[in-house]
């Protein structure tokens, strides 16, 4: 993977497949039309990272495509590996590392307010900190940036909990580590977050 300066940004993504996408929203909305809106999100996405001045890899749940709307000729695709959603973001951020990225980002892309400005900031911001956490309004984060792997914030955790971001920063804090926060932002996971949201459109009522 060629460096483009010392940053990497990892974007999360599950691969589009109906059934396999935003199980929880599915519930409300159907398969199908909860793959139209991770399309959605997705595309929201590739707009906010797109002309970051950072290397970027999108790292797959279960296979790499040989086609995507996230991939781009300067975009590395990747697998994730570990058996849980934690070790998966520790895992790529110890292939970031070893890579000879020194500030590296991690995103998902259930977030439609993410902006080129919030990506830029996280890394500014893990100039001085070193641990930058964009916190979710569901308690959760939407962004986890390090300057150094940091096994104890993704393993043997407990994920998807309203308490996952103070858990996150008492785990900071006990290991004598700085953290600096992102301004909230708003994630779709469920049916009330995409009524909340500009994606909602009268016909899914």
């Amino acid at each position: 993977m060629k460096s483009r300066n010392d940053k990497l940004l990892i974007v999360f993504s599950k691969n589009p497949v109906a059934g396999w996408v935003k199980t929880r929203l599915a519930a409300s909305i159907g398969d199908a039309e909860a793959l139209r809106i991770y399309e959605q999100l997705r595309e929201l996405t590739k707009q906010a990272t797109t002309g970051i001045d950072a290397s970027k890899a999108i790292a797959y749940s279960d296979f790499i495509p040989n086609t995507d709307l996230l991939l781009a000729p300067d975009t590395e695709a990747w697998l994730q590996q570990g058996s849980d959603l934690g070790e998966r973001m520790h895992r790529a951020f110890v292939k970031g590392f070893s890579l000879g990225f020194s500030r590296i980002a991690l995103i998902g892309t259930d977030c439609p307010e993410l902006s080129p400005f919030i990506l830029d900031l996280a890394f500014t911001k893990l100039e001085t900190s070193d641990v930058v956490l964009g916190p979710a309004r569901d308690g959760g984060f939407y962004l986890v940036a390090l300057k150094r792997p940091f096994p104890e914030l993704f393993l043997g955790r407990i994920w998807s909990t309203s308490s996952v971001l103070n858990d996150s920063q008492r785990i900071v804090r006990e290991h004598g580590k700085s953290c600096d926060l992102l301004p909230a932002l708003s994630d779709i996971d469920t049916i009330d977050d995409l009524k909340a949201s500009s994606l909602w459109t009268p016909k899914q009522s």
